[in-house]
């Protein structure tokens, strides 16, 4: 979950590794450092907190035309500044960034304190750059030091190392991402686009066991034997200026309100409402006629976002399941040749998501992938992948992303439905209409939400519910988890039928209950709210303006009227204003939370 930069080019490489840097935060911001070869030798500049604190450290700045930064989400060991990246041998002739977990990295460090190699961190890392110099001192060239050093780590990982004196980057990966970036002479390594983007759209994903060297002449692709692989560049369509805040406070704010052009992107050339179809350039009509039951995986928001596919999918008469990726190991259905799995991801990088999309595809299943990220390792790995063209997503907490994968899951269930049937479904001809004008539903619900004077009223709360019903529970979900993400207040999504089996002990006039009205059974969902009220809660419906729900509630957030496919997104977006103005409220760090990263691509 760390974020790792590299650059090879004319120039200081300080400025372009400190801007790789803050665009890489999202990954991890306990601790920040940068090396540089200043001609002389490696310069290490790191410490412990954001990487602002680390600019304001450096005094004179550091020069040289070749550098590696990181940007740390602690895994072995605090956030100090011993532990934090770039880590060195004991006379800094060699300096090493890394992304993952070496798992025998005890049985490493061992070996090496046995021979006399001193360690001064908590860290895995630390063991990378000493054993390169441990093959160095043995009289190994830099290059083949580095391929015997990473030959002999088991994990997963992705590493970026300089050597003292080199013009040279080496770089590797398994098991977390790495790519490279190219404009004109200048070469950057990153765990992710938006590190370089503004200098670049041009790259080249690598693929695990791929090591690449990269100098002024320009970028080298093997296998960890040493034989050539080839690797074609990529165009990312992404304007740079979608990586940054403009004139948002935050990232996450940003990204609320970006929803409509986000989900613009999705749909577009996707769906003809006038001929009522759905257009998935990759998927030819029958392409899942021999689907027998569809298994979705994904974690955190994506099982949100899979849990309402599953749920659409389930109501337009396909077998479905949606199942925590982490637990897909341990508690997975039967798989045959006739079950689809399809691995929700928005980075395409999840390790709990890629290990459980690896098994499925192990035992015979056919594989799809929704992601964001083209070129990603989900997207490779799985039989098909459709993207959902949300653009950078920089904050930690995910908002325009679920909305898109939710759209485009919605149409898939509808597509996997009619080829199944043979006809679409019943429901498709009023769907689409609706579906196309969900981007000014929600710059309808963004210019009139009282989210913000909902969030002052009851910040004094002592916990939040939230319940749904059908294709609302996963949105409930979902606006907990916002909350509970960047507020640091306790918050609980239920399906609504279950307040009274448990959660109802819990409810008190300082839980304020949170209702999703989606039109499905929504008499149900009133009931069990005024279940809430009656002991003392305060209810805050969100519905369209003349629902009955708004006549009981104590507070009513608007969402306008659509298909009860589609309003549980509506609401969702009315549950994150609230969540970002109650984290605003308390002062939270409403981007970086606390003890989170935005790529989770360690197990």
């Amino acid at each position: 979950m760390c974020g790792i930069i590299g650059r090879v080019g004319d120039g200081n490489a300080l400025e372009p590794l400190l801007t790789g840097l803050e665009n890489l935060e999202y990954r991890g911001y306990d601790s920040a450092g940068v090396a540089v070869q200043n001609g002389s030798g490696i310069n290490v500049e790191k410490r412990s907190g954001k990487v602002e604190e680390l600019k304001s450290s450096i005094g004179e700045p550091l020069q040289g035309e070749v550098g590696i930064g990181h940007t740390r989400w602690s895994t072995h060991g605090p956030p100090t500044d011993a532990n934090a990246h770039p880590h060195t041998d004991e006379s800094e002739d060699v300096a090493v960034v890394h992304n993952g977990i070496i798992e025998n990295y005890t049985e490493l460090r061992e070996r090496l304190a046995a021979n006399g190699y001193e360690f001064t961190s908590d860290t895995d890392t630390e063991v990378i750059p000493h054993l390169v110099q441990y093959y160095l001192d043995a009289g190994y060239d830099s290059e083949p030091a580095f391929r015997q050093a990473i030959d002999e780590l088991e994990g997963s990982y992705a590493v970026t190392a300089m050597v003292s004196g080199e013009h040279v980057l080496y770089a590797a990966r398994r098991g977390s991402p790495l790519v490279v970036g190219m404009e004109d002479g200048e070469y950057f390594l990153a765990s992710d686009v938006p590190a370089f983007l503004e200098y670049t759209d041009s790259v080249i994903y690598l693929e695990d066991g791929d090591v690449v060297v990269v100098d002024e002449d320009g970028v080298e692709f093997t296998d960890l034997e040493g034989d050539p692989v080839v690797r074609e560049p990529e165009t990312v369509e992404w304007d740079p200026e979608q990586a940054g805040k403009g004139t948002y406070d935050h990232f996450m704010l940003k990204e609320i309100h970006e929803q409509p052009t986000s989900l613009s992107q999705a749909i577009e050339g996707r769906i003809d409402p006038a001929g009522g179809r759905i257009a998935l350039a990759d998927f030819e009509p029958g392409t899942f006629a021999d689907v027998d039951s569809v298994q979705f995986v994904a974690c955190g928001t994506s099982y949100h976002a899979a849990l309402y596919g599953s749920l659409a999918l389930n109501q337009a008469g396909v077998q479905s399941t949606a199942l925590l990726a982490n637990e897909y190991s341990v508690s997975a259905p039967p798989i045959d040749d006739d079950t689809l799995v399809i691995a929700v991801t928005q980075s395409g990088e999840t390790a709990d998501t890629l290990t459980a999309l690896r098994r499925a595809a192990r035992e015979g299943a056919a594989t799809l992938t929704l992601t964001n990220v083209v070129g990603s390792t989900a997207a490779r790995e799985a039989d098909d992948a459709l993207f959902i063209r949300a653009g950078p997503e920089i904050g930690v907490a995910a908002t325009k992303t679920f909305s898109s994968q939710a759209v485009m899951l919605t149409l898939l269930a509808q597509r996997i439905a009619a080829d199944l049937r043979g006809e679409p479904p019943a429901d498709l001809e009023a769907l689409l209409p609706e579906l196309e004008s969900m981007p000014a539903a929600i710059d309808d619900v963004l210019a009139g939400s009282a989210a913000k004077t909902v969030a002052r009223r009851y910040s004094d709360s002592e916990a939040y519910f939230f319940i749904g019903r059908g294709l609302g529970y996963p949105v409930a979900l979902e606006g907990a988890l916002k909350f509970k993400e960047i507020t640091y207040e306790h918050a609980e999504g239920f399906a609504s039928g279950e307040l009274k089996h448990g959660p109802l002990a819990l409810v008190t006039p300082e839980t304020p209950v949170f209702a999703i009205f989606t039109g499905q059974e929504d008499e149900k969902t009133l009931k069990n709210a005024e279940e809430a009220q009656t002991r003392g809660a305060p209810v805050i419906a969100v519905c369209p303006d003349d629902h009955p729900a708004v006549e009981v509630a104590d507070d009513h957030l608007p969402i306008p009227d659509t298909e009860p496919d589609l309003a549980g997104l509506l609401a969702n977006v009315q549950l994150q204003l609230v969540s970002y103005h109650a984290a605003d409220l308390l002062g939270r760090p409403i981007d970086k939370p606390r003890n989170l990263a935005k790529s989770v691509t360690v197990e």
